[in-house]
């Protein structure tokens, strides 16, 4: 691995707190690598760990006879009879939002849309609920303006209407809005898709829209606290292609018909990172990448920058092993990219390597499941 030193401001730079980095070094038993810190720094992230309010959301009901999956896949699955299924998610998009309305609210839109259609359901309907800042702030009206054409916008492209939101405006959003996307989604009891890597030596599979530098370090962001100035940090929020996107969700709804696929994630905060060792975390097993196989759009991107994009409109899948070809002519056919990238191993670890180059390897299990958890003050 290429040696940096990890200084203190480097972890701050991160969003880890002094205790979060001895438990990196207690997880790996040796200082981490600049790219294994900036995984653990997004895996880590309120953005994609819910450290803050873990507590609270495992007081919600999750489980009943009509439950096929509760919490811990991309989305809910629930059963409405005659062996249909309606796949449901919803996500905040804040942060984001409040920087960048458009991008930002369209990029919220396309991630639960993938989150729907990844466990095998077409999107058929989308929902919000928004909360602005007062009326007469200085920055309402286009915030406001720019949320609305971002989520019907994104939908409308894809195809899917939205049906129905609410919307408040009240003082303590001044400074920053909240913006919740829902997807609902429809498909049969035997076509639904899970994220686990379960089978040793699959392939792992990249498809969708090349890699690029948009995103890097978004999670990190949407998880910050925000101040006046802040709104430099536009090169963090990810840019929407829903016209990628609906070539997407029509060249997974035809694979889906096949039996391809073992298992598939949406590469959505984190992109490859928190797919990677979501898949080979649920899965009890481990994955190795080769970072010069991505599909990338910018010229000397680092392992770092590969692992951390947050470039949208992209899947990671498991295929069944001699199902490659047949795999990749569906998404030559939509004109979509398709790359192995990397293999399931036995490890329970996740290597990253490039150009035989190891940069990262850590252990899945304690990064998609033992992020910290955190009990608040709150007013």
């Amino acid at each position: 691995m290429k040696h940096i030193e990890i200084t203190p401001k480097i972890i701050k730079d991160h969003n880890l707190s002094e205790d979060e980095y001895q438990l990196i070094l207690e997880i790996l038993q040796r200082q981490p690598s600049i790219t294994e810190l900036g995984i653990f720094s997004a895996m880590w992230s309120e953005h994609c760990s819910y450290k803050s309010t873990k507590k609270y959301l495992k007081t919600l009901h999750t489980t009943a006879s009509w439950v096929i999956c509760g919490p811990g896949e991309n989305a809910g699955v629930i059963d409405i009879g005659d062996n249909q299924a309606v796949i449901f998610k919803m996500e905040s998009h804040n942060h984001p939002s409040f920087i960048e309305p458009y991008q930002g609210a369209a990029t919220g839109v396309g991630g639960i849309l993938r989150d729907v259609f990844t466990m095998g359901a077409r999107p058929i309907a989308n929902l919000n609920a928004l909360r602005f800042g007062e009326i007469d702030h200085p920055k309402t009206k286009s915030l406001v303006n720019g949320v609305v054409s971002g989520i019907g916008g994104y939908g409308n492209c894809v195809g899917v209407p939205t049906v129905g939101g609410e919307v408040t405006f009240d003082k303590r959003y001044n400074g920053n809005i909240i913006v919740n996307a829902m997807t609902v989604g429809l498909t049969t009891h035997d076509k639904i898709f899970y994220s686990s890597a379960s089978e040793v030596g699959a392939s792992v599979v990249y498809v969708g829209s090349k890699t690029g530098r948009d995103g890097i370090n978004g999670a990190v962001m949407a998880s910050d606290e925000f101040k006046e100035g802040d709104e430099d940090k536009r090169p963090t929020v990810q840019v929407g292609d829903p016209f990628a996107e609906k070539l997407l969700l029509e060249a997974c709804m035809e694979l889906m018909q096949s039996d391809c696929i073992l298992s598939i994630q949406d590469m959505g905060a984190a992109g490859l990172t928190s797919s990677s060792f979501e898949m080979s975390g649920k899965g009890g097993t481990g994955i190795e990448l080769n970072l010069e196989k991505v599909p990338q759009r910018e010229s000397g991107m680092t392992p770092y920058e590969i692992m951390l994009s947050e470039s949208q409109e992209r899947m990671l899948m498991i295929i069944k092993p001699q199902k490659e070809e047949f795999a990749k002519k569906v998404f030559d056919k939509w004109n979509l990219d398709f790359a192995v990238i990397g293999i399931v191993t036995d490890t329970a670890r996740v290597v990253i390597k490039m150009n035989g180059e190891v940069y990262a390897d850590i252990p899945s299990a304690p990064l998609s499941e033992k992020s910290p958890e955190y009990d608040r003050k709150y007013v």
